[in-house]
């Protein structure tokens, strides 16, 4: 009985390589591996990126609670207190007037279509 695939072999040595049942199986496993595990290298990249956006809003969170300790700090002062009230609610003492002065965002506007 003659082989078919002989004449392959010899034209493409390559290919005898590619045939090998240790090279299929491990392209197999390979394969399996990346692309079709529950535990797949693309579902590993995503949850890294999630974990990443995790970490990062962990890190913006600590920081505003380190700040809002600070202010807590500051407001036990009745003077802070007040100020604080001013700045940020606008209160005033009796016969104040409280003037508000707004500035406009400096932005490039669209000229409209006619």
């Amino acid at each position: 009985m003659k082989n078919p695939f002989k004449s392959l072999f010899e034209k493409y040595p390559w290919l005898k390589f590619l045939s090998n049942k240790y090279v299929l199986i491990l392209t197999f496993f390979a394969t399996w591996m990346i692309f079709l595990d529950n535990y797949s290298l693309l579902d590993h990249r995503l949850l890294d990126r999630q974990i990443q956006e995790l970490e990062d809003n962990k890190n913006y969170y600590k920081e505003e609670i380190s700040k809002d300790k600070k202010n807590i700090k500051l407001l036990n002062n009745s003077t802070q207190i007040e100020k604080y009230a001013r700045e940020k609610y606008y209160m005033k003492k009796e016969n104040e007037d409280i003037f508000i002065v707004e500035f406009e965002k400096d932005s490039i506007q669209k000229p409209e279509d006619n």
